[in-house]
């Protein structure tokens, strides 16, 4: 899987669990500026962890690789 495969596929999961449009989804946007809270973020998780097989738990998931969908796409791709 590409690291733009993955990249669209993190949007789609945002925009599913925002409720918000894919295209009004920036890959380099933060993500507390895409309005998403505590449970957004376990819900991104849960979303992941389905969607590419990956443990994020042992994983080595640090919080700068959680601070956009770019840098969390780096993160997974290197883990796949």
């Amino acid at each position: 899987m590409t690291l733009q495969n993955i990249q669209d596929k993190l949007i789609q999961g945002i925009a599913a669990i925002t409720a918000k449009d894919e295209s009004s989804i920036a890959p380099d946007v933060p993500f507390h500026k895409l309005g998403i809270d505590s449970l957004g973020f376990v819900e991104i998780l849960v979303f992941i962890e389905k969607t590419f097989n990956l443990q994020l738990i042992e994983s080595g998931l640090d919080k700068k690789d959680f601070e956009t969908i770019r840098s969390l796409a780096a993160f997974i791709h290197k883990k796949l």
